[in-house]
């Protein structure tokens, strides 16, 4: 089997698995692991417009990009982590001091642990922090689940 670094490595060839990830919070310089990462998604907004006298199609005209909210899941992180102080911040103020949004980058890792495929989040903001739910009948790790709106998706490996 011909390794990363061989020339025979081929990453055409490279089927991904969805269970090896990373997510780094750029300007905070903190990598943290999920369990689960969705919302990675870009859509294509259309305008339809009919044109007089052609009945057998319409135009359909770009209208805007948009994308659906990130969302994270991991089990419930201590507050001396850089990035839930943020969020506590962001989600827990009045407003009356300033937040900044930030560059959220998820790696798909190869067996190697390297970057195969890199989606980056810019200007994530949450918008949504939620805890599980207290159950005293399941013995289950208590999961929180992040949500960041975030204004553009870019693949950038």
């Amino acid at each position: 089997m011909a390794n990363l670094f061989s020339p025979y490595y081929d990453d055409a060839n490279f089927l991904p698995v969805s269970f090896y990830f990373s997510v780094l919070f750029v300007e905070l310089l903190e990598e943290v692991a999920f369990k689960e990462v969705s919302g990675l998604n870009s859509e294509m907004e259309v305008e339809t417009i009919k044109e007089g006298g052609l009945n057998d199609y319409e135009h359909k005209l770009p209208k805007q990009i948009k994308h659906s909210n990130l969302i994270l899941k991991r089990a419930s992180m201590p507050l001396t982590s850089a990035v839930q102080i943020w969020i506590k911040t962001c989600l827990e103020s009045d407003f009356s001091q300033p937040f900044f949004r930030v560059c959220m980058q998820i790696s798909l890792l190869n067996e190697y642990g390297i970057p195969a495929r890199n989606w980056l989040c810019a200007n994530a903001l949450p918008v949504k922090w939620e805890l599980g739910s207290f159950d005293s009948q399941k013995n289950e790790i208590m999961i929180e689940t992040l949500e960041f709106a975030y204004q553009s998706l870019t693949r950038i490996l």
